[in-house]
């Protein structure tokens, strides 16, 4: 097989945990070994920015690429074609999950978001509202992408049932490729307080990561946590993540309604990603109320993070956890106080979970990841392409 030239189309990936993907499949991976002798990436300048330095890569950023949604909408679909015939690229690796009309090369992408294929999750926007539209357009866009794709890339085996259910199946070669986590995040498990020893002043401290948003269900967590200060446990829930929407809003006046001393209740808004790590080492649990997720990022970290956890039983959370945690129903407030009250008062559970899940996270390497999508395209290239054969 002649080396191959790869595209990637990162000009609608902007934050998160798009760019955290991008960015340690570029840092971590040797697409050379996979037969790839050169990549090139279009992207805005704020991304190409985070991306690494390395000799087989080009980042190119144009104007159109930093414009508003609607300008970098027609960018992608009638600037990118050219740009791949103009760069001799023989496949496009489009990780945002779609990509033009009409395309000179092969084309791989891949499902990172569970929200236009869910659309009850969906609808917790609003029935009205722009975000719930958004995810309509998307979905329309994101099938017809997976639909004329060479290969497409899934991250649980949950989403792929999902997809390919929702599509009628799937036409192209897939590949089951789960993220990484990054090193910092791995911390042993630590040696678990009993309840008799925490305190007003020194609480049994439980984190929750995630942004603002009314599939992740903040504000059951907080009446959960609401429940446990009324029968006296001492229990703190940190809240941490950005503030979305009139969700953002009106949980922020929930907090101050429920406790208004801010004595049990914290939310601190959104914490460098680089620092999160620390938040994790600090906390005694976790707890993950999402209904509605792909690949559960911030899940694998506190499992990481050898923390005992309480997770919402919706989606892929329960492949992914398996039998290292306590699952609760993330509508009801009861429910989430039963599975963070279990954790708290039974020590010899928390360390077991612990452990458990530690061991589970192991198997979630950036280095992996970034092996096998490189040697997915390759695969894909060498099977389609009559010219790498």
């Amino acid at each position: 097989m002649n080396s191959l030239h790869l595209g990637i189309d990162a000009t609608n990936i902007r934050q998160g945990g798009g760019v955290t993907h991008l960015s340690q499949l570029l840092q971590a991976g040797d697409p050379i070994s996979a037969g790839i002798s050169k990549v090139t990436v279009w992207t805005s300048q704020s991304t190409a920015t985070a991306l690494p330095e390395r000799p087989w890569l080009v980042k190119i950023s144009s104007p159109w690429m930093d414009a508003v949604l609607p300008l970098r909408i027609v960018g992608q679909q009638f600037q990118i074609p050219y740009a791949l015939q103009a760069s001799g690229c023989d496949v496009l690796f489009s990780p945002g999950g779609t990509f033009p009309s009409w395309l000179p090369v092969l084309a791989v992408t891949m499902s990172q978001n569970m929200l236009p294929f869910e659309p009850l999750e969906a609808v917790r926007f609003g029935r009205f509202s722009l975000m719930r539209l958004k995810m309509r357009l998307l979905r329309y866009s994101q099938r017809r992408s997976f639909m004329r794709a060479d290969g497409l890339i899934f991250l649980t085996k949950y989403a792929e049932a999902l997809v390919s259910r929702v599509l009628g199946g799937v036409p192209c070669p897939t590949a089951l490729i789960p993220h990484g986590i990054e090193q910092r995040f791995l911390q042993s498990p630590r040696h678990q307080r009993s309840l008799s020893k925490c305190s007003k002043e020194n609480p049994f401290r439980v984190l929750y990561v995630s942004i603002l948003m009314p599939y992740k269900h903040q504000a059951e967590v907080a009446r959960a946590a609401c429940l446990l200060h009324d029968e006296g446990l001492p229990v703190e829930i940190r809240f941490i993540g950005s503030s979305w929407g009139n969700y953002g809003h009106q949980f922020r006046v929930l907090l101050d309604e429920l406790d208004s001393k801010h004595e049990f209740l914290l939310w601190s808004g959104s914490e460098p990603f680089d620092a999160l790590h620390g938040f994790y080492q600090s906390a005694d649990a976790f707890v993950f109320a999402s209904s509605c997720e792909n690949l559960p990022n911030i899940l694998i970290e506190a499992m990481a993070a050898g923390l005992p956890i309480a997770s919402s039983d919706r989606g892929p959370m329960p492949d992914v956890l398996q039998d290292a945690g306590v699952y609760f129903d993330s509508e009801e407030p009861a429910s989430i106080a039963d599975a963070i009250r279990r954790l708290a008062v039974d020590v010899s559970l928390r360390s077991h979970l612990a452990h458990v899940a530690w061991n589970k996270a192991q198997a979630y390497s950036w280095e992996q990841c970034a092996h096998d999508t490189f040697a997915f395209i390759a695969r894909v290239a060498q099977q389609k392409g009559d010219s790498y054969v």
